[in-house]
């Protein structure tokens, strides 16, 4: 099947089936149905089996009607694409679907106090029930975007102490509202609270609801990270909303909005490259020489970051599996990030850091300063990303490791 004729097929369907009067959930039931919500999933499960190249004129159709696509987050950047490649047949028949409709939403249960960059440091504990029915978990995880209202979370557990800390982890999907469940908000330095801290106390968890084998679970972790590393474009997509009239896009303004907005000053943590220019010109800085070379500097790195997500949806298109150009890309944002920190101060100088109506862009600069930290942390270190490149593209030896090979219980660690 060769482009045009996927895209007559589906311009067919859309003009057959769309309309801006329905409720998005009944919309969102015939995507499920005819495979055109997610073109590139199996057949058997709510897609069309067509290749990656070919999901992007699928997607052209509909932005042509207007035709609102499937719900953005979690749920169908990370949560489905990991039930896709490592879920049981059960777990994708009663999960999928409602992801497809956005009535299930989804939060990732990974990080701790005591292991962020070490993820397979995790402590948070899941043991069997005697009946051999479900899991019991507790513990505490840290950094949780949207887990105030998620109905399901991709929980990593440990189930055994007495292998290394790698082959101990299993992959659940937990369901969040439960009374073992609780849920608070995170206040950070720049004044938003877009995260959650998560603590488990005897939450319960249907050992039908592993994904992949117990004890497998970092297996299925590195496939969800991989699909982190590149949600990026897909969560941009999402963002989008068509300002048409009906209960479709209304009911999909509301979505959109409840989604993006921990998100509200991810442009901030990205440092704000596109005010460079115009700062600088409005202040008078464009023409000190030093700052026009830091420009410069910061302006070409920039580039060099675009064409290398550009060969990484490339690669997608292609059919080929995430890759170690996601590491690439995670560490050319922490570059640009700290660039614009320090472009940003050599242009407004101590004025930088204040904040209110009368400060640079009404405060928008400070925001900047406090909020690029977070960059070079979110998502693996800086140095996690490193050692991905020097041994996956590099093919450098490993770092020495002294502990990995060790019984879990065995390792010291921060945090009991």
């Amino acid at each position: 099947m060769d482009a045009d004729s996927v895209r007559r097929e589906a311009r067919a369907w859309l003009e057959a089936n769309w309309s801006p009067e329905q409720s998005l959930l009944e919309w969102r039931n015939k995507l499920a149905d005819s495979g055109w919500g997610c073109p590139t999933w199996p057949q058997e499960w709510y897609g069309r089996g067509l290749p990656v190249a070919l999901g992007d004129a699928v997607q052209e159709e509909f932005d042509r009607i207007g035709a609102v696509g499937t719900p953005g987050g979690g749920g169908m950047t990370l949560a489905a694409p990991t039930i896709l490649e490592h879920g049981s047949d059960d777990l994708k028949r009663r999960l999928l679907r409602n992801i497809v409709t956005g009535e299930d939403t989804w939060c990732q249960l990974f990080s701790e106090p005591g292991s962020g960059s070490d993820l397979a440091g995790l402590t948070t504990r899941a043991e069997l029930s005697p009946d051999g029915d479900e899991f019991v978990v507790n513990g505490q995880k840290l950094w949780t975007t949207s887990a105030h209202h998620a109905k399901y979370g991709m929980l990593l557990a440990r189930t055994n102490w007495d292998v290394p800390k790698h082959r101990g982890i299993t992959y659940f999907a937990i369901e969040m509202h439960q009374p073992g469940v609780v849920v608070k908000p995170l206040k950070q330095m720049n004044g938003h609270a877009s995260f959650n801290e998560v603590f488990l106390n005897d939450a319960r968890v249907p050992a039908a609801n592993t994904i992949g084998d117990v004890g497998n679970g970092w297996t299925v972790a590195l496939a969800t990270l991989a699909h982190e590393r590149r949600s990026f474009d897909v969560m941009q997509r999402a963002a989008r909303t068509s300002r048409g009239k009906g209960r479709a896009y209304e009911e999909q303004r509301a979505e959109t909005a409840q989604i993006m907005a921990p998100y509200t000053w991810y442009p901030q943590r990205a440092g704000r490259a596109d005010l460079i220019v115009e700062r600088a010109q409005a202040t008078g800085k464009n023409r000190d020489p030093v700052v026009r070379q830091e420009i410069a500097k910061l302006l070409s790195l920039a580039r060099a970051t675009e064409w290398t997500a550009k060969r990484a949806r490339a690669a997608r298109m292609a059919g080929r599996p995430p890759g170690p150009e996601g590491s690439l890309g995670k560490l050319y944002a922490s570059e640009i990030a700290r660039a614009c920190n320090r472009v940003h101060t050599l242009i407004h100088g101590t004025d930088a850091m204040l904040s209110g109506a009368d400060s640079p862009v009404e405060g928008v600069i400070a925001e900047i300063l406090v909020s690029t930290p977070a960059v070079s942390i979110a998502g693996g270190t800086d140095e996690i990303q490193r050692n991905i490149v020097s041994e996956r593209v590099l093919g450098l030896p490993k770092e020495p490791d002294l502990v990995s090979q060790k019984p879990f219980r065995d390792v010291p660690r921060n945090a009991r």
